[in-house]
């Protein structure tokens, strides 16, 4: 059973019995289908199914020649609402499964972004059709699944200091822009910012908690690539329950470095109670939904 169910309601699908009966249900009762062939020209389907607004879960496998459909893997999900960014996707199937991971780059978030591509079936056939524009840039609306997290309370900060921050903030988006166009000057500032943030951080970090001077941050977070440590102030919130379970799920809208997108957590595995301007901390399996070209 993945990892994330819990996230999305199936904290009580712990049993192989239990995840079997909730496979059967979303192929019997699906809400979306596709059907498609993949690299080795095997036709493959794909059933997914709400089992709360936005999230739920899906399943792949194999249709073989009398059209009988043979499951593979399953993965929960939360589709995000929100376009994250518009930016040039890199498309890698993974070595497990028929699965496909996206890489993009932002540079507000300042390192690559991996993510687990939720569509795949629009993927492969507009991959099949020829409409995956490679190397243009698409939409993606990312979201997250959380195992855990905490509600912090946010960083206090006056009117003019958010404006301070707002110049900073396109300042740098100006100089990393400049940097990766070869302008040495913009490098040379971005290393000489580095320097100086360091040490600042390092002599306040000595007698002020991380979270008092870090506003948000998004980092890789241990050996899978899709997985990130993130604090991320809260901009709405609502609780959903799952139809299966009836367990109660946290939906937030989170803003993590000027980055925003949509995230779901079980109510038990959330300390505290999310509120629009407070902040959610924890570690997420960062989900994406690509927005493809569609037929004339």
């Amino acid at each position: 059973m993945h990892t994330f169910y819990e996230a999305v309601g199936f904290g009580a699908v712990k049993s192989a019995r239990a995840a079997e009966r909730l496979m059967r249900d979303t192929i019997m009762h699906f809400d979306r289908r596709n059907i498609y062939k993949n690299e080795d020209k095997l036709v493959r389907g794909e059933f997914t199914k709400y089992y709360a607004p936005d999230l739920g879960l899906t399943v792949t496998g194999e249709i073989d020649d009398t059209g009988s459909f043979h499951p593979e893997y399953t993965f929960p999900f939360f589709y995000g609402r929100t376009v994250s960014m518009k930016q040039v996707v890199d498309y890698e199937k993974h070595s497990a499964d028929d699965s496909v991971g996206g890489i993009c780059d932002d540079p507000r978030i300042g390192t690559s972004i991996i993510f687990y591509l939720t569509n795949l079936g629009e993927y492969m056939i507009g991959k099949n059709k020829g409409l995956i524009d490679e190397g243009k840039p698409v939409p993606i609306r990312f979201s997250a699944l959380a195992k855990k997290g905490t509600i912090v309370l946010p960083v206090y900060k006056t009117a003019l200091d958010e404006e301070e921050d707002m110049r900073a903030r396109e300042e740098y988006l100006r100089l990393v822009s400049d940097a990766r166009e070869g302008d040495e000057a913009a490098i040379e500032a971005l290393t000489a910012d580095d320097m100086n943030n360091y040490n600042i951080l390092s002599k306040r970090v000595q007698k002020e908690d991380i979270l008092s001077i870090v506003d948000t941050y998004f980092q890789p977070y241990g050996i899978e690539c899709d997985i990130y440590n993130i604090c991320g102030n809260v901009v709405s919130c609502e609780m959903v329950q799952n139809s299966f379970t009836s367990e109660n799920v946290w939906k937030m809208q989170i803003e993590a470095c000027d980055v925003l997108f949509d995230l779901c957590i079980n109510e038990t595995r959330l300390e505290g109670e999310p509120v629009r301007g407070s902040r959610f901390r924890g570690v997420i399996w960062l989900q994406g939904s690509v927005q493809f070209r569609r037929e004339d």
